[in-house]
């Protein structure tokens, strides 16, 4: 499993996607959140503005990345 460092304490769903490379743009992310593929610690989550902080675990498409903070 990956690691994404994040340089603060949170970051919102739809902003980790793009950072960790998983989708191209926040329309993107509106997209795959709505439809219910992404998965934070193992359960469907359909808020792109959820906070993630570190040790958050993030799964699209079978690929899962974890968060970290510096």
């Amino acid at each position: 499993m990956d690691e994404i460092e994040i340089r603060d304490d949170s970051i919102r769903l739809g902003q980790f996607l793009k950072l960790a490379s998983l989708i191209e743009t926040g329309a993107d992310a509106k997209i795959v959140i709505g439809d219910g593929l992404v998965s934070v610690n193992g359960e469907v989550e359909t808020r792109r503005g959820r906070q993630l902080t570190a040790g958050d675990v993030v799964e699209i498409g079978g690929i899962s990345v974890r968060l970290a903070t510096p």
